[in-house]
């Protein structure tokens, strides 16, 4: 068994039963409340990238379009500097008191946030104040996201079974697209339903008052998820108390910086990539192309939901073939398509144009996210597995991830929009490398009852000594 085969920290155990019927139900039922749950944080989460073509003046008076959507860019971008916080402290408690408790939490927090936006002063109201609390509602945004995808890219693929978990760790992003789907459906509805001055003046709060509520209907339904097995089985594990101690902390991380430098250099081209593609998509194709509005909302929502279903089929692929030919195709297909796709859609003149642009984009960037959560998780073992996927996860997307907009906006409003293009593909060309020198995660043991499987299976073959000792630690 190649090392690559197991995550670290599992000690063989006795071989599991194959899981009866109910227990492939608690494994349906949980990746469908986890990814419900997703759902509504990220549409909480992209719903503000969404509408701030109808509210940047509300809080950012002046002449120049770009520069009042640099503004919001510029908060939208501050609330990526609090994932890292989020992702640290939430990753934690997930680590040391569960998976379900942390994802409760994540929910509790988005809900409030959203609130906070919705019924922000504006500029005319109360000056700078109402950009104040935008800012405050994004920071608490922020750190719930920074814990969401941990907690959640960690429960999908410990809650799915082995040979599935390419398949239930899609789900992260197919629940994450539907929530912005949620968000551009709101729109598109609001945009044929209302004026413009309507939506300028106060429709653009109405996606905040209903996603505090959709946040209150899944704190319901995540408080009466069950636990994985993987948490439970090392809660009762029975290690020694310096073990427990440092459960989900950064002394613990410590031992496993190397897969945690991992997950930032295979995250750097994705999380940009998706961000120029999903939350800039929209306003590229109204301020460079000329496209109307309502005409770019529904490329953005058209694409998005191809992109969805695409998801779970990649996975399924990745279950079968290994990760890492996922990871390359998207890596390769980013450095050299990002400046023809973009050029191509900056003078995209109709709806059917923009929208095969588009696709073939996301079709590139489906390689990334339909596995990039399963990846990072097969990295590390149960006792600090969210704490290392959140962590440099939350800064690689606090540095690129959140500033991809707004350095969109900057190269675009000093004269220089192709810039960006490289820059994308420079991104992507720094995680092909990662790709192409790290190991394929797809079999690695997540548990000590997956660990023993393996032992014993190996010791069937006669070859049990090939058993890195990392494993068996």
């Amino acid at each position: 068994m190649s090392p690559s085969a197991v995550a670290p920290g599992f000690q063989p155990g006795p071989t599991p039963a194959p899981p009866p019927g109910d227990e492939r139900k608690k494994r349906r039922l949980a990746l469908v409340g986890g990814s419900l749950g997703n759902l509504v944080e990220w549409y909480d989460w992209f719903v503000y990238a969404s509408f701030a073509i109808y509210f940047a003046d509300s809080f950012f008076p002046g002449d120049n379009p770009t520069t009042q959507l640099m503004n919001t860019a510029g908060i939208f971008a501050v609330g990526f500097l609090m994932r890292p916080v989020g992702g640290w402290i939430l990753g934690r408690a997930a680590d040391r008191h569960g998976r379900k408790s942390a994802l409760t939490l994540t929910v509790t927090m988005m809900s409030v946030a959203a609130l906070l936006i919705a019924v922000a002063p504006t500029y005319g109201q109360a000056g700078y104040f109402g950009a104040l609390v935008l800012l405050l509602a994004r920071l608490l945004q922020g750190m719930s996201i920074g814990g969401e995808y941990a907690a959640s890219a960690t429960y999908l693929t410990e809650a799915s079974a082995r040979n599935r978990r390419g398949l239930g760790s899609s789900f992260q992003y197919v629940s994450m697209t539907c929530g912005q789907l949620l968000g551009l459906g709101i729109l598109i509805t609001m945009q044929h339903t209302l004026t413009t001055a309507q939506l300028e003046s106060w429709g653009w709060r109405i996606p905040f008052v209903l996603g505090a509520l959709f946040a209150v209907v899944v704190f319901w339904l995540r408080r009466r998820l069950q636990e994985t097995d993987a948490f439970q089985e090392e809660a009762a594990s029975g290690e020694d108390a310096h073990d427990d101690s440092t459960r989900g902390t950064l002394k613990a991380l410590w031992q496993y910086r190397r897969q945690a430098g991992l997950v930032m250099a295979l995250t750097l081209g994705g999380t940009v990539a998706y961000y120029t593609y999903t939350t800039y998509l929209t306003k590229y194709l109204v301020g460079s192309a000329g496209m109307p509005k309502t005409t770019a909302t529904l490329v953005s929502f058209t694409a998005l939901t191809l992109f969805a279903v695409l998801q779970p089929f990649a996975g399924m692929l990745s279950d079968r073939i290994g990760r890492r030919p996922l990871l390359i195709t998207f890596a390769v297909g980013c450095t050299v398509g990002t400046y023809p796709i973009m050029t191509a859609l900056g003078s995209a003149s109709s709806y059917w144009s923009a929208l095969g642009l588009s696709l073939l984009a996301l079709v590139i960037i489906t390689g990334y996210t339909s596995i990039n959560a399963a990846v990072k998780a097969e990295l590390f073992p149960t006792r600090v597995r969210a704490l290392g996927v959140a962590l440099p996860y939350a800064i690689a997307n606090a540095l690129f991830g959140g500033t991809a907009e707004y350095v969109a906006l900057w190269f675009k409003n000093s004269g220089h929009e192709t810039m960006f293009f490289w820059y994308v593909s420079g991104c992507a060309l720094i995680s092909l490398v990662t790709y192409v020198l790290m190991p394929d995660t797809r079999d690695a043991a997540l548990s000590r009852a997956e660990a023993g499987a393996d032992a014993d299976r190996d010791a069937d073959r006669g070859d049990a000594a090939a058993a890195p000792a990392e494993a068996v630690r």
